[in-house]
Order: C-alpha cells, then structure tokens, then sequence
C-alpha cells in the first residue's frame, strides 16, 4: 500500500464531503431573496454558481473513486498515468485557486482564508510523492 497516494485518496474523500454538504449549506447563505428579485436575474446566478459548486463536487468525486480503485484493486493497467493527471490536475486547481484570489478585490488575510488552495497543492502533492 502505498501511504502518500492513500493519503491523498482520504483527503479528497474529506474534501468531497465538506465540499458537498457544508459548502451547499455557506451558499445558501447569500442565496437571493426572489420578492427583490423581479426577473430573476440574481436567483439564475446564484442557481449557476450553486451548479458550478456542485460540479466541482462530482470532480471530487470522481477523484476518490479514481483513487480508491488505485488505492484497493488492480483495476487499471496504467496507475502511474492515470496518478500523473491526478497530480497535474489538483495542481492546476490550485494554482487557479491562487489566480482567482490574486486578480480579486483583497481583504484581510485573504490566501489563508480561502485556503483551498494548499489542500489541492497538497493533494497534488503526496501524489506526486507516491509515484516516486
């Protein structure tokens, strides 16, 4: 077994979760109230934000249950490759992540609070770890 691509596997897994059912339950907080909203302008952007989110939940899924099957079968012939774009693909989140957070109106601590980023570099990381 190898421990870093584990790892990564659980907290993606954790990540899923919070992701999924905590992070739905922040945006309802900012959900649009629809008597200020005649044409339904804001509900349609906040419904589009809110399908995003939960996109991005399905890609954390899809990320464990990928992992899982490299974690706990013999499923795939190329484990290293399918590992190489798992590593290469958290990256990319993260350094999105930073990108958005970078040409974005800053408030105080602003990195350390929207933090997701270390988690995918992290990810990214002990995955790249396990292949060597």
């Amino acid at each position: 077994m190898n421990i870093p691509i584990l790892s990564a596997n659980i907290l993606a897994l954790l990540a899923f979760f919070i992701h999924t059912f905590m992070g739905d339950r922040e945006l309802k907080i900012i959900e649009p109230e629809s008597e200020n909203d005649e044409k339904y302008l804001k509900r349609e952007k906040w419904t589009m934000v809110r399908s995003g989110w939960h996109w991005i939940s399905v890609d954390l899924l899809f990320a464990t249950i990928g992992l899982g099957i490299i974690n706990f079968t013999d499923f795939f012939e190329s484990e290293k490759l399918l590992l190489q774009i798992l590593a290469i693909y958290f990256l990319g989140y993260g350094i999105v992540w930073l990108i958005v957070i970078t040409i974005s109106k800053s408030f105080p601590k602003n990195y350390l609070k929207l933090g997701q980023w270390i988690l995918l570099f992290l990810i990214s990381g002990l995955l790249y770890w396990g292949l060597n």
